[in-house]
């Protein structure tokens, strides 16, 4: 394999693990109490500081705005779009959708991978790209996080601000509204936990029975009358109560006023390197060996405190149309052992291979500068896309990993800009209990996502086809989806997938919400109907009101 092939099978793939998150998202500036941004609102002018009026079809921005959503297989028009730069804005853009009966959504990132925002019966937009502050927020003794933030702005700001960070995501255009609340995840989740076990609180626009649009503001304080409001955001994603306009982030633990130590530090330096297979050289039987090395390893070294806990190593394999597949691996650097855990890592990855796949040499650099460099830019010209999810509690079985070679090297499906990826997972995941939070599953050790990318809508049959043929014959046992059971744990709500929610595509027998939140969705119903009883938020896999 060449230089250049190397490096062109690395392009555009490497950080899609814990990139994804939900459209829904805001900020605000302040740091004022709810009763505060109440009567704000209520004494504000109709353009208000921020000036955010309607932007209606005709108006030049429209358009841009319009599409800044990254799965062109979704669209909408709405009648108009807001841009706020306030949560008193917020609050004017839902009071009016509610008073019109609007169908609203917000969009942050625009990563949503279903149609929860591109959708035509959405009426009004809430774009919420400006409100993007990253502040220290005296008052709480936390990081004010706008939702309206990307993770690069946010990660750069920490870092740069204080030295510290959020274990998120390694795609870095994706905006922070939902993938926090959805129980963001990323290289360092397995030596810091989830986002959301972070999360101290948050402030949220949320729609009374009457109609009346309010801020409240929500934090872990057992004392906290809207507790289970903050409880709600840690894991059940975006779109299902309110209009986030910005998030609170304290660690568990963490008091007094230093921002320093408020989140975790990253380490120093990142140590990276890569494993690389050829597609013309791999044998069914030597596709199997690979990943049984991969699965194996993981499943012995993901518990928490393990040394191993910084080695984070997506493994991203695109069908057999591609030249080939990939592990992109990084551990902390720092480690006094770093180089030999490294090494014997990869050792394990390639045993009993032959032809063995290229192991590159290791590269060290700065924290913000290596995550930066495996990141995935942010591509002005989006494709159309199909994604699925799940949790793997054990390894796949060999049937399991044969069905998935038998998809990949399909000879009638040529799309090499399709990946299968696992992600690892674990370690301080796992020591939370799944009750304590939305985010239920806190016993796997390893994500998959499905993804299909095509650019052709003449094409849209042929390849959601292959995506759900692919995850059905994966989990044929369980009736075409991950099942909660001692091998699955369900799917993850930042990786929407409305086929859970369609009998076709689901013949377990099991109702989508259950992978998604397993035991935790009744509660999220009962703070539905308390926080968002007309269901003004809603969406095709949207927490129901309660019957």
């Amino acid at each position: 394999m060449t230089d250049v092939s190397r490096r062109g099978l690395l392009t555009g793939t490497v950080a899609l693990g814990g990139a994804a998150g939900l459209g829904l998202v805001g900020t605000s500036a302040g740091v004022a109490s709810a009763e505060e941004l109440t009567s704000r609102v209520r004494t504000a002018g109709k353009g208000g500081a921020g000036g955010s009026g309607a932007i209606s079809p005709d108006d030049p921005r429209y358009a841009d705005l319009v599409l800044r959503g990254q799965n062109r297989l979704f669209s909408s028009s709405p009648d108009q779009i807001r841009v706020p730069r306030s949560t008193e804005d917020v609050v004017r853009a839902v009071e009016d959708a509610v008073k019109s009966g609007k169908r609203i959504a917000a969009r942050g990132g625009g990563h949503c991978f279903e149609d929860f925002v591109d959708n035509p019966q959405v009426k009004m937009l809430v774009d919420m790209s400006q409100l993007n502050d990253v502040s220290w927020d005296e008052r709480h003794g936390a990081f004010s996080i706008g939702a309206g933030a990307t993770l690069d702005e946010v990660y750069d700001a920490l870092y740069y601000g204080w030295g510290v960070t959020v274990p998120g995501g390694g795609c870095l255009s994706v905006g922070v509204g939902g993938h926090f609340c959805g129980g963001g995840y990323g290289p360092l989740s397995r030596v810091h936990g989830s986002v959301v076990d972070h999360l101290y609180g948050l402030e949220i626009v949320v729609v009374d029975k009457s109609g009346r649009a309010r801020p409240v503001i929500a934090t872990r304080e057992k004392s906290d009358p809207n507790r289970d409001l903050w409880w709600a955001h840690t894991g059940a994603g975006g779109g299902n109560y309110g209009v986030i306009t910005r998030y609170l982030m304290r660690s568990q633990g963490a008091s007094g006023n230093d921002p320093t130590k408020a989140l975790p530090q990253p380490p120093a330096t990142l140590l990276s390197n890569l494993v690389l297979w050829s597609w013309p050289a791999v044998t069914k039987e030597s596709f199997t060996r690979a990943l049984t090395n991969y699965f194996s390893w993981y499943a012995k070294n993901s518990a928490p405190g393990s040394p191993y806990a910084s080695l984070y190593s997506p493994f991203l394999i695109p069908p057999s149309a591609a030249e080939g597949f990939l592990l992109s691996t990084q551990i902390d650097g720092t480690l006094p052992n770093a180089k030999k855990l490294l090494k014997a890592f990869n050792d394990a990855m390639i045993e009993g291979l032959s032809p063995a796949p290229f192991v590159s040499e290791s590269v060290e650099g700065p924290f913000l500068n290596i995550t930066r460099a495996r990141s995935i830019a942010e591509s002005m010209s989006p494709t159309r896309g199909k994604f699925k999810a799940a949790y793997l509690r054990k390894p796949y079985t060999t049937s399991q990993i044969e069905t998935i070679h038998t998809h990949l090297t399909d000879p009638d499906y040529r799309n090499p800009a399709s990946t299968l990826l696992f992600v690892p997972y674990g370690g301080q995941v796992n020591t939370v209990d799944p009750a304590a939070t939305a985010t239920a599953q806190r016993s796997s050790f390893m994500k998959m996502v499905l993804s299909t990318s095509w650019t052709d809508p003449t094409q849209d049959k042929n390849e959601i086809a292959w995506t759900r043929n692919l995850y059905k014959d994966l989990y044929t046992e369980t009736g075409g989806v991950p099942v909660p059971n001692d091998a699955n744990e369900g799917s993850y709500i930042n990786y929407p997938d409305s086929d859970l929610a369609d009998p076709e595509w689901n013949t377990s027998g099991v109702p989508w919400h259950t992978l998604y939140y397993k035991g935790n969705y009744p509660r999220l119903q009962r703070i539905k109907a308390r926080f968002d009883p007309r269901d003004v938020f809603r969406h095709s896999l949207s927490i129901e009101l309660p019957d």
